[in-house]
């Protein structure tokens, strides 16, 4: 009998789309609660399906050390994950964020920040590297969100189809928003960069 992945798994699939670029980014996720080779929900599925994603090449991986270790930019889904790999890594606090607050401070950052940070910087990795230090920057600048559960991502694992729409529609928007910078951080690279949601 197969367990069913019940963590968000679209975002990987959604990020490897915007991005569009295996030979420069390596995307992977993993999960907090996972069973290592768990499907996505049929639910999930479907919704890939649908947005022209093929989710049958997903399975699930249970978030250890020496993946977080390995990341440059580490993307969760709701503050309570977040907390959770910095506590597994208290190193990674700078480049782990919530999908949704990488996206919001990201929308702070101006075109011309972008390539001031980037011009001097000939690989993948050194521009992601000063892209999410330029975004972690961000964190005091903006101050305080407002409604912080508005970083989060709602989980609709077993909360039916309403909840998994919602789901998206806040996963969406962020996941190309996030991707739009980094697509800009990252142009004419030569090295990889790694990104674990």
């Amino acid at each position: 009998m197969l367990r069913k992945y019940h963590s968000f798994p679209l975002t990987e699939l959604i990020l490897r789309s915007e991005l569009d670029r295996s030979d420069v980014f390596s995307i992977s996720s993993a999960g907090t609660f996972a069973g290592d080779g768990d499907l996505m929900t049929p639910e999930a599925a479907e919704i890939a399906l649908a947005l022209g994603l093929d989710p049958s090449a997903h399975r699930a991986r249970y978030l250890v050390e020496p993946y977080i270790e390995s990341a440059d930019l580490i993307l969760a889904l709701s503050r309570a994950h977040r907390r959770e790999i910095v506590q597994l890594v208290p190193r990674k606090v700078n480049v782990t964020f919530t999908l949704r607050e990488f996206a919001r401070l990201a929308a702070l950052i101006s075109d011309d920040e972008v390539t001031r940070t980037i011009e001097p910087l000939s690989t993948t990795r050194e521009r992601l590297v000063a892209i999410v230090k330029l975004v972690t920057t961000r964190r005091g600048a903006a101050g305080q969100i407002e409604i912080p559960a508005d970083d989060d991502v709602v989980d609709p694992y077993r909360r039916g189809a309403e909840m998994y729409s919602e789901s998206l529609s806040q996963l969406s928007p962020a996941a190309s928003d996030s991707a739009k910078l980094l697509r800009q951080a990252t142009k004419n690279p030569s090295i990889g960069a790694r990104i674990l949601h």
